[in-house]
């Protein structure tokens, strides 16, 4: 392989990017170099870029960084023998499609020897995110033309039939798991997410669209969706919304009264917090019903606190509250099945509304800060 050189939009600080030069690695053995076709703007990419630099607890970001986590691309090459194989136990070649696997686990920490989530683990490694540029081979984010994958990663195969501005969303459908974790969940008096529940989805971005389609999918009953964009909840009810309460336009007060009216004053069943911003979680407790179920997907990076009642948001309401701190591995494979039998109902191909090129990585950026877009893409070679 020769050593030219490979472009990537490297976040320097927050809010300032550069386009910088890396030279083009050889795999070592247990890793491979895939080059980049799509990577996703995710909220917390966003959030990267607006300084908030702390995320699952106390870890803080290291620059530079190459940013994208969320990320399609085809086998350059495989270091070693040439041999590796998918989550799945797929062998894999050059020249097949894959999505990586966002995160890295360590894989001897109490953790993860106890099969806890990696999010959990105490060395987890995060493309995009913690691996910075600044240590060779350099390549650990997708908004570049090639990404490095360390040892320790899982690469999925992308189906034939699943077109790459679909897969790229694997990721962040992949976190819908938490609703497969709602189900599995038991408490007094009832299950977690029974047939026919009411579910609210605070927040249609990317993320909460993938969890309201998800929950479409499992049995759910009416399903209102919360946001600030009326563009975003129109295409929530092309994904199966009954409902739609537009934040900027109704109170708090309103919004709640409004859950209640549709729910016979009880509240609802389960309320899926996907907004990214720490007020809207007690908002999502007053909407619960008795013994109802908060899922708590909507916080990657720490945007400061809020206050809760223990009493009336808690213990009163024996509310039950699920975090998600990200997907898990095993999801990958099912989610992208799903969305090959699921293009036909839903509007997939639609989710990428915005396709930019390495050197328009600060237009990408305000596009999807923008409330008026919904999956906003890298094409590394654009």
């Amino acid at each position: 392989m020769s050593a030219q050189g490979v472009l990537a939009a490297t976040l320097v600080k927050p809010g300032q990017y550069e386009l910088r030069e890396y030279p083009l690695p050889e795999p070592r053995p247990g890793c491979v170099l895939v080059k980049m076709e799509m990577s996703g703007i995710c909220g917390t990419d966003k959030h990267t870029f607006q300084g908030y630099v702390t995320q699952y607890g106390d870890r803080k970001l290291e620059f530079p960084i190459i940013q994208g986590h969320e990320n399609v691309g085809t086998i350059e090459a495989i270091g070693g023998e040439g041999q590796y194989a998918d989550f799945e136990g797929v062998a894999l070649r050059v020249g097949d499609r894959v999505v990586v696997g966002a995160n890295v686990s360590c894989g001897e920490c109490y953790y993860c020897r106890h099969d806890f989530p990696y999010y959990c683990c105490e060395k987890t490694t995060d493309y995009g995110n913690n691996l910075s540029a600044k240590n060779p081979p350099h390549l650990f984010g997708g908004w570049s033309q090639y990404i490095y994958i360390v040892p320790g990663s899982f690469l999925v195969k992308v189906p034939d039939d699943l077109p790459s501005e679909v897969a790229v969303l694997t990721e962040i459908f992949a976190v819908s798991v938490g609703l497969d974790r709602a189900k599995q969940m038991s408490a007094f008096p009832n299950e977690s997410f029974r047939f026919d529940d009411t579910v609210v989805v605070m927040g249609v971005g990317p993320l909460g669209m993938c969890f309201l389609m998800k929950a479409r999918m499992l049995g759910a009953g009416t399903i209102i969706a919360v946001d600030l964009s009326e563009y975003r909840l129109d295409f929530a009810k092309r994904l199966g919304a009954d409902y739609t309460i537009h934040a900027g336009k109704m109170s708090q007060k309103e919004r709640l009264e409004l859950v209640r009216s549709l729910t016979n004053g009880r509240g609802a069943d389960m309320v899926v917090e996907c907004a990214g911003v720490p007020q809207a979680v007690p908002e999502a407790l007053e909407m619960l019903r008795v013994s109802g179920l908060l899922v708590e997907a909507g916080n990657f990076s720490d945007l400061g606190e809020v206050a809760i009642s223990p009493h009336r948001h808690l213990c009163a309401k024996n509310a039950r509250i699920l975090s998600v701190g990200g997907e898990e591995p095993a999801a990958y494979g099912p989610s992208m099945r799903q969305m090959t039998r699921y293009m036909k109902q839903y509007p997939l191909r639609e989710f990428v509304t915005h396709r930019y090129g390495l050197r328009d990585v600060d237009a990408a950026m305000a596009k999807a800060i923008d409330a008026e877009s919904m999956k906003v893409v890298l094409e590394p070679w654009k």
